[in-house]
């Protein structure tokens, strides 16, 4: 994030740094930075709400995005999105289930989702992400928000806040693809959606790395894979690697299509290779044994790509006039495909907020970041079972098999029930075969702390990470 010459600045105190409304070109009631599903969630759920909602993305859609695997309780979101009739009248492929493959090339019985409950939200799809997304977006805008693609945002206009020690959000400079010069653009919440770039939480310093989660991933698209027959045909495949160091996915998208990529440590992935991520993957596919029959004869049809660092997550979800949604929020190893459902739930908790502090005049952190706990309490529960799946010694197979009371509860979440209580009840039983680590609460608005340590973060919040 570039910051503008023009950008009000807040540290100098003269009347330039208050940014009124005289300043700003234009006003909106809230700007969500990045139109991926979080942004394009709280936009349209603003929207439908009569706000004045003003989406900046700045790619031009429809555009590649990995994480095409959904969790079932995507649902209720798309329902009140609106969105069912048209993910009903879609072309993607239908998942009911998600399978393990272990490093010998064995299958589990699938986890099926209907079995627990029988009902349409159990079946959720697997989606072409540039398709989706572009749904998505469309959506927003048929709901009532503006959205400007290709548009890449200067900076947040930010100032010193009387009831936080993080600073006040007031709007964004940003510059359109045609456009001479920048606009200001007044706002009273920025929402930062702009996925793994985490453009607020990176500037703030409240960003932090799981430190024991940090893996690379290699991975592309490949035509000519093959399928099992019926329902599973669309199952979410997860094969662990010859030596049991790293996994893959193994996702069924429509027109034959199947994203196959591996993860692994990033010590393990990237270093010490001198061959093209190319080669990376060609490697780790023939050092899969569960991909051999699969993967015979198939051809790579897209480009190779390759990401670091997964894990991670800001100690604070929102401030006095912003709030951050989706993977700018937080991100989670993409072992149990739960960033999409993540997003989606964390755009409709900040629209829920951010309506609710309209109705109220009240655009406090306290306000705007009332849902983080839930949220947090969520994505933990998914961490935990990722830290159970990273350990060499565990199995889902030799868990259940110790504890069959619990296969409903690992099914539970693998569906995406992760706000419900007790669904962390699995974890007791679980820390026999694994290290299982502790919940990490947010931080709160503190308008006592000493502004010099402002962006430091709780250090015992940051202990945790360590």
């Amino acid at each position: 994030m570039k910051v503008n010459d023009t950008t009000p600045d807040p540290a100098s105190g003269n009347s330039k740094g208050n940014a009124d409304a005289a300043w700003f070109d234009e006003t909106y009631d809230v700007v969500v930075i990045g139109g991926g599903p979080a942004g394009s969630s709280v936009a349209t759920l603003l929207a439908q709400k009569g706000r004045r909602v003003l989406v900046v993305e700045r790619a031009k859609f429809p555009r590649f995005h990995i994480g095409e695997s959904l969790m079932p309780e995507t649902y209720w979101v798309f329902d009140r999105l609106g969105l069912l009739p048209k993910l009903r009248d879609s072309d993607f492929v239908r998942k009911y289930s998600v399978q393990f493959v272990t490093a010998s090339g064995r299958e589990s019985a699938p986890f099926v989702f209907e079995e627990r409950k029988p009902h349409e939200c159990s079946v959720t799809w697997q989606v072409d992400r540039a398709a989706f997304d572009q749904m998505m977006l469309d959506h927003a805008r048929e709901s009532g928000a503006t959205v400007w693609e290709e548009t890449n945002v200067a900076d947040v206009v930010l100032e010193p806040s009387d009831s936080d020690d993080l600073p006040r959000a007031r709007g964004v400079v940003v510059q359109r693809k045609d456009d001479a010069v920048p606009r200001r653009i007044g706002a009273k919440v920025v929402v930062d959606a702009t996925g793994m770039n985490a453009l607020l939480s990176r500037r703030l310093g409240i960003r932090r790395v799981d430190p024991k989660l940090k893996k690379a991933s290699v991975f592309s698209h490949f035509k000519g894979c093959q399928r099992d027959p019926g329902k599973n045909g669309g199952a979410t495949l997860v094969l662990s690697t010859a030596q049991n160091d790293g996994w893959f996915w193994y996702i069924p998208l429509r027109d034959d299509v199947t994203s196959v990529g591996v993860v692994a440590d990033v010590d393990r992935l990237m270093k010490g290779r001198e061959g093209t991520p190319e080669q990376t993957l060609d490697e780790e596919i023939a050092n899969c044994p569960g991909l051999q029959e699969r993967m015979r004869g198939a051809q790579r049809c897209g480009p190779v790509h390759v990401l670091n660092d997964f894990s991670y997550r800001a100690t604070r979800c929102a401030g006095e006039g912003w709030v951050l949604t989706g993977d700018a929020f937080g991100f989670l190893d993409p072992m149990y495909s739960s960033g999409v459902f993540l997003a989606l739930k964390s755009g409709e908790m900040a629209a829920d907020a951010i309506e609710e502090a309209f109705e109220k005049n009240d655009f406090s952190g306290a306000q705007l970041g009332r849902w983080g706990d839930e949220l947090a309490g969520g994505m933990s529960v998914v961490r935990k079972l990722v830290y159970a799946f990273y350990t060499p010694t565990f199995s889902f197979g030799k868990f259940v098999k110790m504890h069959p009371e619990h296969k409903d509860d690992i099914t539970a979440i693998l569906v995406g029930e992760v706000f419900k209580p007790g669904a962390e009840q699995v974890f007791e039983p679980m820390k026999e075969m694994a290290p299982i680590p502790e919940t990490i609460p947010l931080e709160k608005p503190r308008p006592g702390r000493d502004k010099t340590t402002r962006g430091q973060g709780d250090k015992e919040t940051a202990k945790q990470y360590a």
